[in-house]
């Protein structure tokens, strides 16, 4: 079975890739800035390890959860996938072909079918041009208009597809909302046709109320077209809504991977437990009920994380050996991955 993508300069569907393969396939992801001193002659003298050795596999219409506290690393991920950051060491295959090391010429193709959608909808979109002329940029980028006609046709066409009058074409961007502006830049990122999408804290900066209106306009947008996501977020109530799979990442690791249902239900990391018992219920009898985990102390620098494991220092259930063994993520339960030497341990005694 194949997975169809839309052409908009033909509305005809093309072949993609096959349903049982990743679309996105990361392994082994390192994305490393040196730190340098000298006025003269500059040396490193060290490096922050934003992105340290993660893995993780997209498919074809399905929404993979990134989430962590900040600083984690999440948006160097999406940097790195999409190659406006390079990686030090890694793999990041897109439907087949090896993005770390590829060109930017050769990268020109390939973002044609990865659009990206920011966190602040206004800084990302050019206050000069109008609205029109930002949703149809792409096309002209990538060709995919042959006459004037057909590109004002397709421009009105991805305003109503994400909700806006093709009358806004004339609009600047201070003249919308921020849930409008959002709309936006989701029409700019489908523009081209993609098979996937990074979404970098697409809600974060929206009103609760407008947050479920962009999130339903992605639900629309996967099914419509089998969208791939890569959802960033740090709110795992949005994350819960809208993801297939959730990744949590901590310290430039993911410690714990699961489908969503599994995730929320059965946390067996102790960070995601934390995570998860810290967002708010709207069951005021369970709110009060419910154990709070407090994590002492503060993230850790990224320029010199602690041994062992990354999360010993602020883990609840911590020993020693977690600071002198580095886990690595293992199968815990059907379709659930955690990187923690006493996860399973911990969920039984919590009775989870």
């Amino acid at each position: 079975m194949t997975i169809i993508a839309r052409d908009h300069q033909t509305d005809r569907f093309t072949s993609a890739v096959s349903e049982n393969s990743p679309i996105l396939s990361v392994r082994d992801l390192r994305v490393h800035f040196p730190i340098k001193r000298g006025f003269i002659v500059q040396r490193e003298v060290a490096r922050v390890r934003a992105v340290d050795g993660i893995s993780f596999d997209i498919y074809p219409g399905e929404t993979l959860g990134l989430v962590g506290e900040s600083g984690s690393g999440k948006t160097t991920v999406a940097k790195a996938v999409i190659q406006l950051t390079k990686a030090d060491v890694g793999n990041v295959k897109f439907e087949g072909q090896e993005l770390v090391g590829m060109s930017t010429p050769a990268m020109r193709p390939i973002r044609r079918k990865i659009g990206m959608v920011f966190q602040d909808p206004y800084g990302s979109l050019n206050p000069r041009m109008r609205a029109g002329d930002i949703i149809g940029e792409p096309l002209k980028v990538h060709h995919l208009v042959e006459s004037r006609e057909n590109y004002q046709n397709q421009v009105a066409s991805l305003l109503s597809t994400v909700g806006l009058s093709p009358a806004m074409a004339e609009r600047y961007p201070n003249e919308f909302s921020g849930g409008q502006r959002q709309r936006l830049g989701v029409a700019r990122a489908i523009a081209a046709g993609p098979s996937m999408l990074i979404l970098d804290e697409a809600v974060s900066a929206l009103d609760v109320s407008i947050q479920a209106q962009v999130l339903n306009l992605l639900q629309d947008l996967q099914e419509k077209y089998n969208l791939a996501y890569l959802f960033i977020a740090h709110d795992l109530s949005v994350v819960r809504h809208i993801s297939h799979r959730v990744a949590v990442m901590y310290l430039g690791r993911i410690v714990e991977t699961a489908d969503s249902k599994d995730m929320y239900e059965n946390p067996l990391h102790p960070y995601t437990q934390a995570l998860l018992s810290a967002v708010p219920t709207p069951n005021p009898i369970h709110e009060r009920s419910r154990e709070r985990i407090i994590l002492r102390g503060d993230l850790p620098s990224p320029i010199d994380p602690p041994s062992g494991c990354r999360f010993h220092t602020r883990c609840p259930i911590a020993t020693d050996l977690c600071s002198g063994t580095d886990p690595h993520l293992r199968t815990l339960a059907p379709n659930q991955l955690a990187a923690c030497l006493l996860a399973s341990g911990y969920s039984e005694a919590k009775g989870v």
